[in-house]
């Protein structure tokens, strides 16, 4: 197969982000806007080694899952990835997606309950993140183009409130005709506070200079009633961070303040909020349900942020104890369980891992011990630490299910039981999507205890030339966000012709199957053989 070279396949399955997948005698071709079943006339556009991505030229098996985006910039904008999915059809592949990690990472036999969709998967976020340039003298504003970092011009969005649309169209309006003010900005920030409908917009500038800020602030409060507060943040970094430390109050006040479920929560400029607020009820709600409070729990909510989770617990707790190494965050969320008159709750501005392991050493033991970390997930000493404590139930809410499925193996083996796996589509028309899962602690039957020896569990670093185990798996997370195994990263090398040692891929039992390391992992993989000069 040649670059540009034409030919028809149908497509088998999903990638993590969507693309569908065709083999072709063999060989996985990675291809954008292709669904399960279709089948088409694909233009080879790109070659590795080991993968290929291919474009549509023409369909000639359309699937009755296919829908037409309503967006005109699908495809080519960054902000979603999945509009010509039918939402029934994404509601499947998120669950798949799910499922496919427990399997075969977690390696639990326990089927993922189906995800919680919405009634109407548009117009949900709340928070609207939107870069703002110059092209050819032409003021642009909009999201990034995939996998680049082109803005691609937007009029409005299919996923932002209508709010938040009408008031970006304002600013848009206003930077076409004041292209001095859109060359100082980086960015414009714009939140929706659904239950108060109140709005905030945060102007994110490189200089200090104020005075186009102010004019287009006097506009914006007249034209719209609902803000009630415009900033002025300054950013001189050169780099992707958005926010900057200083900020100016232009107009009303800074922040906004939201209500879930009878909670009321202040939102400033660098406040965490769950960007959808009606899908964040029902994820608290899984949240809560698993915690199965009577009203008479220690609850401790590892990760906490502001607070929100851990409001909804202390309504049903006898005390609630959060903890979060962000000062911004802790000092937000006591100011907002102060609001909420809440006298069970403790707010700890600590390292996750440093406290649960204090926590640990003293023989603290909670009834129930809450997760939310971000997107790494937790480290094993934190998962350590909390089996140590021993809570009779672990509520784990991830935002990714790989790592999520790394964790759930390491509680599985530290005797903590998975009894349910609940996704929730908090992100409609993206690949995106969060998890709630259940964990319960059961006693081990010395019995059925048995010693398995893997490659995956070994540090073989010892044997190898170049670069080590841990150098490669630490390069393909920082380039490619993967994570991969030592067994993946031996099959790769085996098939380079490179020593990998003995066979520790194989079992003594002969049915024994071994994971095969995935399209895009062993791309990344060969990647940084390459970049260690071993291939």
């Amino acid at each position: 197969m040649k670059k540009n070279e034409l030919w028809t396949g149908r497509c088998e399955n999903y990638t993590h982000d969507g693309m569908g997948v065709i083999k072709k005698d063999g060989f996985p071709y990675f291809v954008k806007g292709l669904l399960k079943g279709e089948k088409a006339l694909i233009r080879t556009i790109k070659l590795k080694k080991t993968y290929g991505f291919g474009k549509v030229e023409e369909l000639l098996d359309e699937s009755p899952a296919r829908a037409i985006p309503p967006c005109p910039l699908a495809g080519r904008c960054g902000g979603c990835q999945l509009q010509h999915m039918s939402y029934p059809e994404q509601l499947a592949f998120k669950r798949q997606k799910v499922q496919d990690v427990i399997t075969r990472i977690a390696k639990l036999d326990l089927e993922v309950l189906p995800v919680i969709g919405m009634e109407t998967p548009y117009f949900y976020r709340n928070k609207a993140q939107v870069p703002v340039g110059i092209v050819k003298g032409q003021t642009v504003s909009g999201f990034y183009r995939i996998n680049s970092n082109d803005i691609v011009d937007m009029e409005e969005c299919c996923i932002q409130s209508h709010l938040i649309n009408k008031v970006y169209g304002t600013i848009r309006a206003h930077l076409q005709e004041d292209q001095q003010l859109a060359e100082q900005l980086r960015h414009v920030l714009i939140k929706h506070a659904f239950s108060h409908d109140e709005i905030m917009v945060v102007l994110i500038t490189r200089e200090m200079k104020s005075a186009g800020c102010k004019h287009l602030a006097e506009t914006l409060m007249a034209a719209h009633p609902q803000i009630k507060g415009i900033v002025q943040n300054i950013n001189q970094r050169k780099d992707n961070v958005i926010l900057g430390e200083k900020e100016i109050l232009l107009a009303g006040r800074p922040y906004i303040e939201d209500e879930i479920d009878g909670l009321t929560f202040r939102i400033s400029s660098k406040s965490f909020y769950q960007v959808n607020p009606i899908q964040t009820r029902v994820l608290y709600e899984q949240a809560l349900a698993c915690c199965e409070l009577s009203g008479n729990e220690q609850v401790l909510d590892l990760y906490c942020g502001v607070g929100t989770i851990s409001m909804f617990l202390a309504r049903h707790a006898a005390k609630v104890t959060g903890i979060e190494i962000v000062p911004d965050a802790i000092r937000n969320a006591k100011e907002n369980a102060a609001r909420n008159a809440f006298e069970n709750l403790e707010f700890i501005c600590s390292d996750a891992a440093a406290y649960a392991d204090r926590l640990a050493a003293e023989g603290n033991k909670p009834d129930v011990i809450c997760v939310d970390p971000p997107r790494k997930g937790c480290a094993k000493s934190v998962l350590e630490d909390i089996a140590r404590m021993a809570p009779q139930r672990i509520v784990y809410v991830s935002c990714d299910p790989g790592t999520l499925a790394r964790d759930l193996r390491i509680l599985d083996e530290l005797g903590y039981e998975t009894v349910s796996v609940q996704p929730v589509d908090m992100f409609p028309q993206t690949s995106g999507v969060e998890t709630v899962v259940l964990l319960s602690k059961g006693e081990i039957d010395s019995k059925k205890v048995r010693v398995e020896f893997s490659l995956e569990d070994m540090d073989m670093s010892g044997f190898q030339k170049g670069a080590t185990y841990e150098q490669i798996k630490a390069y393909v997370l920082e380039k490619y966000g993967l994570k991969v195994s030592s067994l993946y990263i031996s099959q790769v090398k085996r098939k380079c012709g490179l020593d990998v040692g003995q066979n520790y891929n194989l079992s003594k039992k002969e049915d024994a199957k071994v994971p095969q390391c995935p399209p895009e992992k062993e791309a990344a993989i060969m990647e940084a053989l390459k970049h260690f000069h071993m291939v």
